[in-house]
C-alpha cells in the first residue's frame, strides 16, 4: 500500500529549463505501465518496473506544485495537479505518482508544463531522512527538461 507523510511549506514556482538527459540511452517509461494491480495489498509495481530498478529511466510527466522556488526533489504526476497536496490539508497525492530527487538544487516549474525526467530508477518503499517524505517510487541524480 502507498504511504504518504505531508509536511506544510510554501508553493511558489519558477520557469527553468533543467540540465540535459542523465544517460544517453535511458530506458522509456510511462505512468500507464507503472503498476500491474490493485488489490488487497494496493498497488502493484508491474514486472518491467520491477526490472527497470536501479537503472536509468525516463519520463514524462507534470510537476506538482513545489514547495519552494529551488530544491532538490519535486513530486512527477502523470496529470497537473493544481493544487499542492503539502500546502492543504484537504488535499490528496494521485496515487501515480513518481518523487524526483535531482542531481543538484534546481529551479523548478510552474505546475501544468510537462516535463521529461531522466535518472536511477528506484521502486520500494523508502524514508526521505530529511524531509520524511515516503516514497514507493522514486527516481535518483535525475535531471530534468521541458
Amino acid at each position: 500500500m502507498l504511504t504518504r507523510r505531508v509536511f506544510l511549506a510554501g508553493s511558489l514556482a519558477f520557469s527553468y529549463s533543467g540540465s540535459t538527459a542523465h544517460a544517453a540511452d535511458p530506458e522509456v517509461i510511462s505512468f500507464d505501465k507503472i503498476y500491474s494491480s490493485f488489490g488487497i495489498r494496493g498497488l502493484e509495481f508491474s514486472r518491467r518496473i520491477l526490472d527497470l530498478n536501479g537503472r536509468d529511466v525516463a519520463l514524462t510527466g507534470y510537476m506538482a506544485p513545489p514547495l519552494k522556488p529551488e530544491s532538490r526533489f519535486f513530486v512527477l504526476t502523470k496529470n497537473p495537479v493544481a493544487i499542492c497536496p503539502f500546502c492543504s490539508s484537504d488535499a490528496e497525492w494521485p496515487l501515480d505518482i513518481v518523487v524526483v530527487y535531482l542531481r543538484n538544487a534546481s529551479a523548478l516549474v510552474s505546475a501544468g508544463q510537462k516535463v521529461r525526467v531522466t535518472g536511477r530508477l528506484e521502486a520500494g518503499s523508502w524514508t526521505d531522512p530529511e524531509t520524511q517524505f515516503v516514497s514507493q517510487l522514486r527516481i535518483m541524480d535525475a535531471d530534468w527538461r521541458r
